[in-house]
């Protein structure tokens, strides 16, 4: 397996991912969206393999202008709103090749071992 956690050290759900790897003993890395973020293939791939923004995109972000802005544009400009403003994805990302989840999905990871 090749995880991968996007996330921040500040999400109570990105520590909780990064304990149930630990615990498991799987080897994870972590990727600091507020240091590096995601490149635009593995947005992309990321965007296809949990079926859609709408599934990425966290209703909860403090970034209310920009979640608001989302209403209103086209569903081609969506995707490149939300890569250019990561902050507004919901965490953790977990990623596994081809696979991804969006939040603390346990279940899912269980069945990838």
């Amino acid at each position: 397996m090749n995880i991968q956690i996007f996330g921040t050290r500040k999400s109570a759900d990105t520590r909780k991912a990064e304990r149930w790897f630990k615990e498991r003993r799987i080897s994870y890395q972590l990727v600091d969206m507020k240091e590096k973020g995601m490149s635009r293939g593995e947005f992309d791939n990321i965007l296809r393999a949990v079926g859609g923004l709408e599934a990425l995109i966290d209703e909860t972000a403090r970034d209310k202008d920009t979640l608001a802005l989302l209403r209103y544009l086209t569903d081609n400009a969506k995707p490149d709103k939300v890569f250019e403003n990561q902050q507004l994805i919901r965490l953790p990302v977990v990623r596994n090749g081809k696979k991804a989840t969006v939040g603390y999905c346990p279940d899912v990871w269980e069945s990838w071992e």
